[in-house]
């Protein structure tokens, strides 16, 4: 009998259809709720997508997965809820949690103390004992789903049983076969593969699903070329990406029109080859381009999400530094039109830092370009890379032309015929592994109120240096500070807006999730206990973004 080796993923929900995603043993027919999918095979793995139509609005939908007519899941001695499919629902709040940086799992860190409980699984846990209405809508994983480059002691001795790890890219993950390793580890823990087969997923990657530094400048882009097993890494990590996490992001129109993945599922062989082509166009630039778009748009009725890949179409080639190209900026501004209450932006790495940090990567954008001379350049390119300055703060042009859409829309000049701004417009973002909420101010009147809201780790750590770096950088003394003296080595942009720290920063693995109700809108932060105390997620911080 075939079984699902990964999954069932919720992906895509709608007001009346849905996908589900799945990695089975072997190739069969997959089925949920009569909606029936072959699988298809990349590198010996076989996956599927199942789309579930017909469903009625503001429904709920238990469901299980049936490998060539029988039932693989869920397990017969399951003691949590069934798993089941829930459509949106006017009648009640749209709730969004989100969180990003999520190490592996509790399971692969026994007896490492830096690590308290892993919050996705304390979530799991939390909101299976709750009432479905308290359930959230979807749940935005916003980077660092897998640690390529930081592999855990269990996918260590995997690498080392299957090739030699002194040389190539040693006990990194080195290809696709690898990459499927990491999403086993971190999917498979039980309170975690019931909440992604419960809450639909979006997803969208960042650094570690790759490597440290990846994109973050021309020169790193060159350096890696260098190295012999780069291409292999590349090429691995975004078919992987593309299978999954990517897909799943889809909607059933977007799914359709969608050439490569018509001509995988149709296909009678193996695809591994057909996927490493599509990841090495991906990862070019041409033309002030990149190969795809991974940025991606959902709608949760009167809350639209837009989904901004803010690390592979980085252009960055022949004196051009754009954290996205300019077709994509204009796909974004297409998307940005129409009526909602809110408007969400994910994006991996914050758009709001600390002021005193963003003032540092703005200044040492100016310095990497070489204004004060090659010798100071190739010292701030040393230090951009060592302090992992490289966010919206180091693409100053990119910053500011956020700041200027944000603006347009937040005082309803977007908005079609209503001419009526969104109540928020709220970026959410992970990364810096500390979790915070932000306001932006403008000089002249925006009626939207515009919030950075960031949450990391969901599971992982910072040093104790860094968490004083963090608070330091947050106090206004800082920020003057910082600017008086980067303002003696280079001449600084000036700013089109200002922002000030509203909650935060907080520490440790947390969860956050908003509250949207009609145009109100609320941010609630939660934090796991640590590891070895049995308690579940504690409510830390709630603030009213909006109150209607």
């Amino acid at each position: 009998m075939s079984q699902v080796l990964l999954g069932p993923l919720l992906r895509h929900v709608g007001s009346s259809n849905a996908t589900v995603w799945v990695e089975t043993d072997r190739p069969c027919e997959v089925e949920v709720l009569g909606a029936r999918e072959r699988t298809w095979t990349a590198g010996g793995h076989h996956y599927a997508l199942v789309l579930v139509e017909g469903l009625a609005p503001g429904s709920s939908t238990p469901y299980d997965v049936r490998l060539d007519g029988e039932i693989a899941w869920p397990p017969m001695d399951s003691a949590r809820p069934h798993c089941r499919i829930r459509t949106h629902s006017p009648d009640r709040p749209v709730r969004i949690s989100f969180g990003s940086c999520r190490y592996a799992t509790a399971a692969a860190v026994p007896d490492d103390d830096h690590f308290d409980a892993d919050s996705l699984a304390c979530f799991a846990r939390t909101i299976a004992a709750l009432g479905e209405h308290e359930w959230p809508d979807a749940f935005l994983m916003l980077g660092d789903q897998v640690y390529a480059d930081e592999t855990s002691e269990a996918t260590k001795r995997r690498i080392r049983a299957r090739r030699d790890i002194t040389t190539g890219s040693r006990d990194q993950v080195a290809d696709f076969e690898e990459y499927t390793w990491l999403y086993a580890e971190s999917w498979t823990d039980p309170d975690v593969r019931w909440l992604m087969s419960t809450v639909g997923t979006s997803m969208i990657f960042d650094d570690h699903d790759v490597r440290d530094d990846w994109n973050t400048s021309h020169n790193w882009r060159e350096d890696m070329k260098q190295e012999s097993w780069w291409q292999e890494r590349i090429l691995g990590a975004l078919s992987s990406y593309w299978v999954y996490q990517h897909l799943g992001n889809l909607g059933p129109a977007e799914l359709a029109a969608n050439e490569l993945y018509q001509r995988v599922r149709s296909a009678d062989g193996d695809v591994e080859a057909e996927l490493r082509e599509f990841a090495a166009t991906a990862d070019l630039e041409a033309d002030g381009a990149k190969g795809t778009r991974w940025s991606y748009r959902r709608d949760f009725g009167p809350v639209r999400l837009i989904m901004i890949d803010s690390r592979c179409g980085r252009i960055l080639a022949e004196g051009e530094r754009s954290m996205i190209s300019e077709s994509e900026f204009d796909w974004i501004n297409e998307q940005v039109e129409g009526g909602y209450d809110h408007l969400l932006v994910g994006t991996s790495l914050p758009w709001l830092l600390p002021r005193a940090l963003h003032d540092i990567e703005s200044w040492n954008e100016v310095l990497c370009a070489g204004t004060r001379g090659p010798r100071v350049a190739r010292w701030a390119e040393k230090m951009r890379r060592a302090a992992d300055l490289e966010h919206w703060a180091s693409f100053r042009k990119s910053f500011d032309r956020l700041a200027s859409l944000f603006a347009a829309v937040g005082r309803g000049q977007r908005s079609g015929p209503q001419d009526r701004s969104p109540a928020t417009i709220c970026v959410l973002s992970g990364d810096v592994h500390h979790a915070y909420v932000a306001q932006a101010r403008y000089t002249e009147n925006v009626d939207a109120k515009i919030f950075q809201l960031t949450c990391s780790p969901l599971h992982n750590y910072v040093p104790r240096a860094m968490k004083v770096a963090f608070r330091v950088s947050w106090s206004r003394a800082a920020e003057r500070t910082t600017r008086g003296l980067l303002g003696l080595v280079a001449k600084m942009p000036p700013m089109a807006i200002e922002w000030t720290r509203e909650a935060g920063p907080y520490f440790g693995n947390e969860v956050a999730t908003l509250v949207l109700d009609g145009r109100r809108a609320e941010f609630v932060l939660q934090r796991s206990a640590p590891a070895n105390d049995p308690a579940e997620l504690t409510e830390v911080g709630r603030i009213v973004l909006s109150s209607g």
